[in-house]
């Protein structure tokens, strides 16, 4: 590292920082980050969130030297869990990939400035440990910033399909010949049902009644799964809903799906930088579970992403085959942690066996005990 640096970088916590503010959005502009640090997004997940979560803010500003220039935000937060005093990204179960706000350039040059990463180092601690899950490549080595481990793989990946104008060649690249002929099919079954419309939320009205539709159709299908589903939560719906009204027009897409003018599906997502990002969605799986509305809602949002010049269609994280099934090809999602203390480095070692234990309990569960012999 070079202590001598003329463009040295002065490193400091901001905790009350401005993320709807010019200098932000225009490092963001110029950044190689991802939607889920858009400066509506995280302004709204720490104003919404993080109070009810009992997070504290732990924003990590870097700026030039020598012009005060903000070159780097690394939003993170102190989250407890349980007695643990954990250092996180801003995450909170909402985001899907989390990377440093600035590009790859400079967070190479801040890695030369051996002050720099010496001061950061030492401002985001205590903690007994430090976690930075869903890194979606390896651009800005967040681990050797931190001094950390090596990251580790993820279990699960991201899914994205490249678009292609007209559509009827992208769904023909992308989609099997017999799985065309089949959501034709379902299509022709559900336009038989009655007046049959795709479109897009405009306005405040028809965003706040998506919402609340998808709450109601997301919280039994989620409950069948074993698992809670986020939007049945106010805090979780409040953040969604802000953000689809912050970002109308702009950052965010709801699109709708109605038969006869009521709602039956619908797909939240975020638009950065050509791509749509699906970050949740609902069908009405018990009154349209034979014409597959979920697939076919997908296939008229890429129908419309494709329309309006996208060319991704991100399906962000999760390993669901329908996916696949739409061209969607997995990248892998990576994790760097830390240890900070005692405490620690025993949730670390426990995190790391959890595969193991895992594995064991499903072989315990196939294992069948023989007959006693009398």
């Amino acid at each position: 590292m070079n202590k001598n640096n003329n463009d040295a970088f002065d490193v400091c916590i901001e905790n009350a920082f401005d993320f709807l503010s010019q200098e932000y959005a225009e490092l963001f502009a110029g950044s190689d980050a991802t939607a889920f640090q858009h400066p509506v997004w995280l302004d709204t997940l720490y104003r919404k969130l993080a109070p009810v979560a009992a997070a504290k803010p732990l924003i990590v500003t870097v700026r030039r030297r020598a012009t005060g220039k903000l070159a780097m935000v690394l939003p993170l937060m102190r989250v407890p869990r349980g007695p643990m005093r954990t250092v996180e990204f801003a995450d909170l179960r909402v985001s899907d990939y989390l990377t440093p706000v600035c590009t790859a350039e400079i967070f190479s040059e801040l890695l030369q400035d051996e002050d720099a990463c010496l001061t950061l180092r030492r401002l985001v601690r205590p903690f007994d440990f430090l976690r930075m899950c869903k890194l979606p490549d390896g651009k800005m080595p967040i681990e050797n910033l931190l001094a950390a481990p090596r990251r580790t793989v993820m279990e699960m990946n991201a899914y994205a399909t490249a678009l292609v104008a007209p559509f009827e060649q992208w769904r023909a690249s992308a989609l099997s010949r017999s799985y065309q002929k089949e959501l034709a099919k379902k299509l022709r079954q559900l336009q038989k049902k009655g007046a049959l419309s795709f479109s897009c939320c405009d306005d405040d009205a028809s965003i706040m009644a998506a919402m609340e539709m998808m709450k109601n159709f997301r919280g039994p299908r989620f409950r069948a799964q074993g698992d809670g589903d986020l939007l049945q939560r106010p805090e979780y719906f409040d953040f969604y809903s802000t953000v689809a009204l912050r970002g109308l027009g702009a950052f965010v897409r709801l699109y709708t799906m109605k038969m006869d003018g009521k709602l039956i599906a619908a797909v939240l997502g975020l638009c950065h930088r050509g791509g749509f990002l699906v970050i949740m969605s609902a069908f009405d799986i018990a009154g349209y579970k034979s014409q597959s509305i979920g697939a076919l809602m997908f296939e008229q949002v890429a129908r419309d992403c494709i329309e309006r010049g996208d060319q991704i269609l991100d399906f962000t994280i999760g390993d669901e085959p329908y996916k696949k099934m739409f061209g969607g090809q997995p990248s892998p999602l990576w994790s760097v942690t830390q240890a900070g203390s005692v405490a620690g480095s025993l949730a670390l070692f426990a995190l790391r066996q959890a595969p193991w234990i895992k594995l064991a309990a499903k072989r315990m569960a196939e294992f069948k005990l023989r007959p006693v012999r009398t």
